[in-house]
């Protein structure tokens, strides 16, 4: 196993990609963190099925765009198992808005969630890291590719990746990775009726793949730049996305 022994926190991990790689780092060894905000049925589903299949995990409520919720989860952390090996920075929120439509409110939930949230948690994991940490953070391909009226959410994606590099070279030198996963479109409960119809045929076309992505086909990169393997890679953003360049209509 690739991760046996490892200590990792899966943010936002009750379902969809979070839950997708929560999984698979348990498969592959790790202890795992489960973290939700609201949904603790669900996150207990998903450390039920990783014991049915022998790991280890446990659920962990904690808010991600809340400083004293973040430190709260990561002092968890330190009591239960005094060291962490992977963070995952996945909790998320999209709300699209054309520009007319914009608010003061949907930005700061936002930013406060997809940027400011991934930052506490590698201020407070970074306390708990050994020397070959990793840290893998989700983007999107809309950092580079927005879709319409998707320009606070894309917003953040872009801030995601470049936080990703800035933070790969300035905890590089303690041997702690830093990469980000760019996912395409991906079936998960919050993408739930946004693919269908004539919109979600020209996005399969325009899909080298010729389908859409499930969380199960971004998990194994997570685990690979979760490992040893991926030991010299840094500072990276790596799409997940089945080929799409563009988003496809």
């Amino acid at each position: 196993m690739k991760l046996e022994g490892k200590i990792a926190v899966v943010t936002g991990a009750s379902k969809g990609i979070g839950a997708g790689i929560a999984k698979a780092l348990a498969a592959q060894g790790a202890t795992v963190v489960v973290n939700y905000s609201s949904s603790k049925t669900e996150a207990d589903a998903v450390v039920g099925l990783i014991q049915e299949q022998g790991g280890r995990a446990v659920a962990v409520q904690a808010d991600m765009s809340q400083g004293a919720d973040v430190v709260r989860l990561f002092d968890t952390v330190k009591s239960q198992f005094g060291t962490l090996d992977i963070l995952v920075n996945n909790a998320g929120v999209a709300v699209f808005q054309m520009i007319e439509d914009l608010t003061e409110e949907a930005f700061h939930k936002q930013f406060n969630l997809n940027v400011l949230g991934y930052l506490l948690a590698v201020r407070e994991a970074v306390k708990l890291f050994g020397p070959t940490a990793s840290v893998i953070n989700i983007s999107s391909i809309l950092s580079t590719d927005p879709y319409l009226a998707s320009s606070i959410y894309s917003a953040t994606k872009g801030a995601v990746d470049t936080l990703t590099f800035a933070l790969a070279r300035e905890l590089g030198p303690r041997g702690i990775r830093v990469n980000s996963i760019l996912p395409g479109h991906t079936n998960t409960p919050a993408t739930a009726g946004n693919f269908d119809g004539a919109f979600g045929e020209q996005l399969v076309a325009g899909t080298p793949l010729r389908r859409f992505g499930e969380p199960e086909d971004i998990a194994p990169l997570a685990v690979f730049l979760a490992s040893e393997d991926a030991h010299w890679i840094t500072g990276e953003s790596i799409r997940a996305s089945g080929g799409v360049r563009g988003v496809g209509y």
